[in-house]
């Protein structure tokens, strides 16, 4: 159906005055405005290959951690039902993208990798598409590379491997020890993958493995969420009596991952464990109402879980709750 418009001088009045109003009331929003002016385009293959450095980062303090969650690039994908929801009609990935105000013909990405002080330490969980999509957000964090002490990488996609080390091989992050799961490094290890070769096995030697229930440093614990890859690894930040999860690529999308964790996706390479990891993750998220980062939510990548009718669930951004 066609929304007619009033056309009378009357009735226009109205709507130059919302503009004035809502002109004037941006000025009083600088830090949204700095917040999102650095934003710049990534390309990429696999989730993403390339990215342009982005100055961005949203940080808040959890007991005895200070956590920044840093936008390593965003990109625009056309064709997102090639993507999601690959196990449903064109009909029902309409309807469901229109009732959460979705466009249908392309969807916004976006890679966010987390960092976290603690202590003396400086764990860095994923590292990006590239090395200068890592380190630009990490200076407007006020970190150098160099002070790095731990780079955590939960899976070995590209765009969680690709700024461990520049295009000539050189480490990004030269006084760091790695950490990343078993049963994860040892699938890759398998297969013919050239950013593997490239980016992960040069540091083998540095690399601390471990399983589900294995401790970074204190307070941070790695919980096993195979399915998007074999030995996926997603993380629980405890400090202060408070938690955060940090889900990596649990769910990859806000609607067409998350709400619908039964909805196939493209890049999960067991579908149905994929699936079930979703539904145990987020029913206990719902459970002990646990916020979380998901490292491809909309920027700054963080919200809460609800349950949403039989087996789906509803995302809620975060807003303020992490300053308090």
């Amino acid at each position: 159906m066609t929304t007619r418009h009033p056309t009378s001088t009357t009735m226009n009045a109205q709507p130059d005055a919302s503009r004035r109003r809502l002109l004037a009331a941006s000025v009083a929003l600088p830090a949204a405005a700095t917040l999102f002016a650095g934003i710049k385009d990534a390309r990429a293959d696999d989730h993403g290959a390339e990215a342009q450095p982005n100055a961005i980062k949203n940080t808040f303090t959890m007991g005895e951690f200070e956590v920044s969650t840093l936008l390593a690039g965003t990109r625009t994908v056309e064709g997102p039902h090639n993507i999601f929801g690959m196990n449903v009609s064109d009909e029902e990935f309409q309807t469901v993208s229109e009732a959460n105000f979705l466009p249908t013909d392309k969807a916004q990405f976006f890679f966010t990798p987390t960092v976290v002080r603690s202590g003396d330490d400086i764990i860095l969980f994923d590292t990006g598409l590239n090395a200068a999509g890592i380190t630009a957000p990490l200076a407007a964090a006020g970190i150098s590379p160099d002070e790095v002490t731990v780079v955590v990488i939960t899976h070995m996609h590209g765009d969680h491997i690709g700024g461990l080390a520049g295009d000539d091989g050189t480490p990004t992050f030269a006084n760091a020890r790695y950490v990343t799961g078993q049963v994860e490094y040892d699938a890759w290890a398998k297969m013919d993958n050239d950013g593997f070769k490239a980016k992960v096995q040069p540091l083998a030697e540095k690399m601390e493995f471990i399983g589900d229930g294995g401790s970074v440093v204190s307070g941070i614990t790695g919980m096993a969420a195979g399915g998007h890859t074999p030995g996926h690894m997603m993380y629980m930040l405890e400090s202060g009596g408070k938690q955060l999860a940090l889900v990596a690529d649990t769910a990859n999308h806000y609607v067409w991952s998350l709400a619908y964790p039964e909805w196939e996706v493209k890049f999960d390479m067991d579908k149905a464990k994929a699936a079930a990891t979703r539904k145990r993750v987020f029913d206990m998220l719902t459970a002990d109402k646990v916020p979380f980062v998901g490292y491809h939510m909309p920027f700054p990548g963080m919200g809460f879980v609800e349950a949403r009718g039989e087996g789906g669930y509803r995302y809620v951004p975060a807003s303020y709750q992490m300053m308090l």
